[in-house]
């Protein structure tokens, strides 16, 4: 029976856990085997694609078994750590340099393999994320954004191929400080914030963006027009935000949507189901969330 082998989120294999159900036949944090083809998942960090058992009688001949696969491996400790640390160490070095926003994703193939048993690897040539652990570290820019939530931007941007194309007009909603409509900007897109609170001085000067102070769950789609992208950070509870969706989707003229779910209690799985049934839906965890997750549709 073929089965796929999924990586929890940092703090999140629980929800990992009871997202996949009785699909789940075993748990070694931070991996959650399961059976059948890949399914969504969007407390997975990553997803091993094609995992594979491979003998490890030695510490020489795991590496040497691994190495005839392909080149590039990372070590996901499950157990038995030193000896998989070992096996790693007789692996080629895959480079951890922090992406480039803007720049081309690595190509090389990287696995991932872990020790299952004490001889026994458990490995996959090939990941959903080509970076380790599926976790995106930019360099960053510490001067220009105000707040750091510009880094899911340039996460999700990077991971989906798909970013606003210059003269494209986006809604930033609940964006104060700016750091979104830092990086739209910068895409060269024009950005309308809605917030309570003003931006800051330094994205409230670029002549691509224009704010106004007001509440984003009180601006009425049909008065809008027709925009490209919305986007949203505002923090309230995931049920107010899947309303004010479906108020969007019914009566507005957007076509493309970009949204933090804020996770705030006991995660409620049903309304995630719903927000993933929306047709063109997707939801996932950044490596930039926290307790949250990224819906997009697009």
């Amino acid at each position: 029976m073929s089965f796929t082998v999924y990586q929890a989120a940092p703090g999140l294999l629980p929800e990992l856990v009871r997202e996949l159900g009785d699909a789940v036949t075993a748990v070694r944090d931070p991996l959650v085997a399961a059976d059948g083809p890949v399914r969504p998942a969007a407390f997975a960090a990553n997803v091993w694609l094609e995992p594979q058992y491979l003998e490890a009688p030695s510490i020489g001949q795991g590496a040497k078994n691994l190495r005839a696969v392909q080149r590039n491996w990372q070590v996901v400790p499950t157990g038995f750590h030193r000896r998989a640390a070992l096996i790693a160490e007789k692996l080629p070095k895959v480079s951890a340099k922090p992406l480039v926003f803007g720049a081309p994703l690595p190509e090389s193939p990287l696995g991932a393999f872990t020790l299952w048993e004490e001889n026994l690897i458990l490995a996959s040539p090939r990941l959903r994320e080509p970076v380790p652990d599926g976790v995106y570290r930019f360099e960053e820019d510490r001067i220009g954004p105000p707040s750091r939530a510009y880094l899911k931007l340039w996460e999700l941007f990077t991971r989906l191929g798909v970013a606003p194309r210059p003269g494209e007009l986006c809604l930033d909603m609940g964006g104060s400080p700016g750091g979104w409509a830092w990086v739209l900007a910068g895409l060269g897109a024009r950005v309308f914030c809605i917030d309570k609170a003003p931006l800051a001085p330094s994205v409230a000067g670029n002549p691509l963006v224009e704010s106004c102070q007001g509440s984003a769950f009180g601006l009425d789609p049909r008065h809008v027009g027709a925009v490209d992208w919305l986007f949203s950070d505002v923090i309230c509870y995931p049920d107010r935000l899947y309303d004010w969706l479906g108020r969007w989707l019914e009566l507005g003229e957007c076509r493309r949507f970009v949204l933090t779910v804020k996770l705030q209690g006991e995660t409620d799985f049903d309304l995630l189901a719903r927000f993933r049934d929306i047709p063109g839906a997707s939801l996932l965890h950044l490596s930039h969330n926290k307790h949250e997750l990224t819906f997009t549709r697009l």
